[in-house]
Parts: C-alpha cells; sequence; structure tokens
C-alpha cells in the first residue's frame, strides 16, 4: 500500500485514445485487476489520494486496441501520459490547433524552442499539418541555445533543422543566434530581436509584465529540475531585468543563452514534454503540492497563460509508486 503523500491525483478520459471503465465499487476489486492489466496496459494504477488510498478509476486502451496512452490532472496541471510513439502525435494536434487560433487572431505564430523538446515535432512535418499548417506566418525561436557554430552538434538549431525545420516551408522567419559573438554580446543582440519582433507585433507583449508574450513555449526538462537554460541555484534564475541573458557556469559543454524565467513565464501557453525514467523523481518533485524552499527551475515555470506536461510512461513513473 502506497504511504500518505500530498501528492494528489485523478484520471479523466482522454476521448481520442481511451474510454474509463466503470468505477470498480471496492478497493479490492481494483486490485484483482492487476493480475490481467498492467501499467504497460496503461491501467491508470495505483494513483493515489492525499489519504494514501487508491483512485477507483481503472484506465484501459479503447474498443480498437489503440495503446496510445491517457491523461491526467494534478493540482490543476494537465498532465498527459503517453506512449511515446504517441506524444509527437499528441503535440502535433496541439501545436497545430494553437497556430491556428493565434495566426487568425494576430497573423502571426510565434514560438520559442528548447533543446530536445524539437524532437518531438516529427508528426508536424506529416500529413495532415505539413500541408494545413500556414508555415509562412509562423516565426521560430530559442528558449535558449549554445553559442556554437550551426552546424555543431550542441547546436539546438541544428536538431531543429535536421529534425523540423528543414521539411516545412517556413522561409526566413526562424531567429537564430549570432553564433561568432561572445555569450554576452549574443545575448544582447538576440534580445534586440527579440524587441523588434514585438515592435512589429509578431510577439505580443504582456500587458502584466511588460516582457514579450510567446504564444509557445515548448521545453524539456533535465534530471535535476532544470529547463532553457535555467539550472538550479544558477544567478540567471533571479535575473528580472533582462529578456536574454548569458548563463554563466553553465554545465559544460558550451557557453549558452537562455530566455529569462520572466519571459518564459508572460508566455500564453508552455508546453513541457519529459521522458525517461531517469527525470521521474524531478517530475514527481514539480507537481506534488509541498515544493519546499529550494525548489527546481521547472518549479518556478508558471505562465500567464496554459501549462501542459506531456510524459511518457517511465517520466511519470514516480506517480504511480
Amino acid at each position: 500500500m502506497a504511504t500518505t503523500t500530498p501528492f494528489s491525483i485523478s484520471c479523466i478520459s482522454q476521448t481520442k485514445f481511451l474510454h474509463k471503465q466503470n468505477p470498480q465499487p471496492s478497493h479490492n476489486k481494483l486490485l484483482s485487476h492487476k493480475s490481467s492489466l498492467s501499467l504497460s496496459s496503461l491501467l491508470c494504477n495505483p494513483l493515489r489520494y492525499n489519504n494514501g488510498s487508491v483512485s477507483p478509476i481503472v484506465m484501459k486502451p479503447n474498443k480498437r486496441g489503440n495503446n496510445a496512452g491517457f491523461s491526467i490532472k494534478a493540482f490543476n496541471k494537465t498532465v498527459e501520459v503517453l506512449n511515446k510513439e504517441y506524444i509527437s502525435v499528441s503535440l502535433a494536434k496541439y501545436v497545430a490547433d494553437l497556430s491556428d487560433k493565434f495566426i487568425k487572431q494576430r497573423g502571426f505564430f510565434s514560438i520559442a524552442l528548447s533543446g530536445n523538446s524539437v524532437k518531438h515535432l516529427k508528426a508536424l512535418v506529416e500529413p495532415p499539418y505539413v500541408n494545413t499548417i500556414q508555415w509562412s506566418k509562423w516565426h521560430i525561436f530559442w528558449a535558449d541555445e549554445k553559442v556554437v557554430p550551426k552546424t555543431h552538434i550542441d547546436s539546438n538549431y541544428k536538431l531543429a533543422y535536421d529534425t523540423f525545420i528543414s521539411k516545412v516551408p517556413i522561409g526566413v522567419n526562424v531567429n537564430t543566434i549570432d553564433d561568432a559573438l561572445s555569450a554576452e554580446v549574443a545575448a544582447d543582440a538576440y534580445e534586440t530581436n527579440i524587441k523588434i519582433k514585438v515592435d512589429n507585433n509578431v510577439i505580443a507583449l504582456s500587458p502584466n509584465t511588460r516582457f514579450p508574450k510567446f504564444d509557445l513555449v515548448l521545453l524539456d526538462m533535465g534530471s535535476e529540475g532544470q529547463v532553457a537554460g535555467l539550472f538550479r541555484k544558477n544567478p540567471v534564475l533571479t535575473e528580472t531585468r533582462k529578456w536574454v541573458t548569458a548563463v554563466k557556469n553553465a554545465p559544460p559543454p558550451s557557453e549558452r543563452i537562455t530566455l529569462t524565467l520572466p519571459v518564459i513565464n508572460s508566455s500564453s501557453n508552455i508546453v513541457l514534454v519529459v521522458t525517461g525514467a531517469t527525470k521521474a523523481d524531478a517530475v514527481y518533485a514539480a507537481l506534488k503540492e509541498d515544493q519546499g524552499d529550494d525548489k527546481m527551475p521547472v518549479q518556478l515555470v508558471s505562465p500567464e497563460g496554459e501549462i501542459k506536461w506531456i510524459l511518457d510512461k517511465g517520466a511519470a513513473s514516480r506517480l504511480y509508486k
């Protein structure tokens, strides 16, 4: 039996992928299902309430046998737990809908990419999205970038180009850093570029914070809860004036720049795509209610708009133990 925990979570049906069985009348009957249905069969079980009891809700694949995943609600955060092969499918639908929404509203779609998160955009370069999204209205930025040549293996741009950008007709609206400059100067130049885009309404401006308001910031997360170029106990976490800053004393191999926390938190939408069991502890800590004083960077991410988590079962594994 799970021990008492401040973590509270409940399941909701994700109609695209799953259906919900009738709740079982007793805890014993729920446990009897474990012998025949496992997490690999997408049981949402055991999920814990505050008193340590097990949720009576059982989730399993729909009648078509689509083992995609399920959605859960954790402290008013939307969390999808998906098989890895379905992450890009779910993300593509979400991003395409946002793209359509903001292009209709403002005539542009501004998106900031980060690290390995771009690997999960691969479904966007396939039908139906590759042929229906208004790519010429997209403006791509980086939430963080290494100060290396664009052909370097550590370059976030190279990963995005190879995986995504080279496969869609975005054109010239890809805003890279000047990798010939030092990290400090490159950060200042990148901030100036973003300010020009705000002046031209390519990026909205938050009326609350007066920081740029990206339509979407797509983030991944490290095993210690780092996001973008924001690392635990790094001075960059306390930056409140700059839009973009160099990250000093960052882990090797490269110097890097990052959007600051106020900019990330001014965004309309944030998606955190987290995969791998090595990140399960950080996911659990980020979602639980009692966060303590020594917060990980991901725990400081709180956008003006919506935040959505997309996890594979490895990253979500501590939610079940």
